[in-house]
């Protein structure tokens, strides 16, 4: 059950001041070190097995050159892309479910995993392209999704159950558009489309890594620094926030916006992972034990829920490994079941 948030105070000799929760700053850490040990975990298992203390000696130079050449070029870029797409993709789960204010908000439901699936298998069918027209296509897609459904909401509408309802319509009308893709492509292409549909983190290299790990670099702190506090405040609802000075529609715009990108280059580098973006925002809520959009512990929940399900699909066949994307709609799928049933009983649904 959420609560008002304890905050604790640092101040600066210059008269600035920095506000944070301590719970919440520990459920992030907790979380982000749950992350990065598991993906040493990951880098150092497959067929040339490395103990954790070799990995982090090959990460910090200290390592042969084959081990090196396995960490750091083949093993590396994987891990690093789950942690970069989970960080993201749990990020943008929190700041859509704040902006919509409802549990079941999320780029999965809202139709812009959708959108930038649109956007990927135009560029794989129609081009054929690379990892960069790949990342190119799911942006453009993604971005022009959240216009859709932005301008079909309205402005009065982009903040509640009218979004959630225009994007499921929009979800499936580009369910069928890819459907559709599918049928036109070759029978290589279609293979790789199904594959990427899946949501796969196999065979991931740094250029397939390296455009999430840009976009979250980029717009994490712009989210986090930048606009929490105002995310925040909307939360209150629009008057309040209007009172407090907060500018509703730029702040709404540009979060909207942040959360699109972060899911659209998600997607470019890892397909559209399914439900990683709904749960991990709510089971962030659930440990902070605080109201509020909790971004910071849904980024590092997101990053510690991917590389998690990425070691288990490695892990669950020996011998056969499953795409990432399978593990988490397993999982995911559950946990919506259960959410919808909580909700039920509490009168929201």
């Amino acid at each position: 059950m959420s609560r008002a948030p304890h905050f604790a105070v640092v101040r600066w000799p210059a008269g600035a001041s920095f506000r944070f929760r301590p719970r919440a700053l520990v459920v992030a850490a907790v979380c982000l070190a749950v992350a990065l040990g598991t993906g040493i975990l990951l880098i150092g298992s497959g067929d040339f097995p490395m103990s954790p203390a070799q990995v982090v000696l090959t990460l910090l130079g200290q390592g042969s050159p084959a081990d090196s050449l396995i960490v750091n070029q083949i093993r590396l870029p994987r891990v690093a892309g789950a942690l970069a797409v989970g960080a993201a993709l749990g990020l943008a789960g929190a700041i859509f479910q704040s902006l919509v204010r409802n549990p079941l908000g999320s780029p999965d439901i809202l139709g812009f995993t959708q959108g930038s699936a649109t956007g990927v298998l135009a560029v794989i069918v129609l081009t054929g392209g690379g990892s960069a027209a790949v990342a190119a296509g799911a942006a453009g897609g993604g971005l022009l999704t959240g216009l859709l459904v932005y301008a079909a909401a309205g402005r009065r509408g982009a903040h509640g159950q009218r979004l959630i309802l225009v994007g499921i319509g929009v979800a499936a009308i580009l369910t069928g558009v890819n459907g559709y893709l599918l049928t036109q492509a070759q029978i290589v292409d279609a293979a790789r489309a199904v594959l990427w549909l899946t949501g796969s983190l196999d065979g991931r290299d740094w250029a397939d890594s390296a455009p999430v790990i840009a976009a979250l670099a980029v717009l994490g702190p712009l989210v986090l620094v930048g606009c929490g506090r105002a995310l925040r405040m909307l939360e209150m609802g629009d008057d309040a926030a209007h009172g407090l000075g907060v500018p509703i529609e730029r702040v709404r715009l540009v979060m909207l916006a942040a959360a699109v990108l972060l899911t659209s280059f998600a997607a470019a580098a890892a397909g559209p992972v399914a439900f990683v973006a709904l749960t991990a925002p709510q089971l962030a809520r659930r440990l902070t034990r605080t109201a509020g959009p909790n971004l910071l512990p849904a980024a590092c929940m997101g990053a510690a829920l991917l590389v998690a399900a990425d070691w288990t699909a490695q892990r669950a066949f020996p011998g056969h490994q499953l795409p990432v994307g399978v593990v988490t709609g397993l999982l995911g799928g559950g946990y919506l079941v259960w959410l919808l049933v909580t909700e039920r009983k509490t009168g929201r649904i």
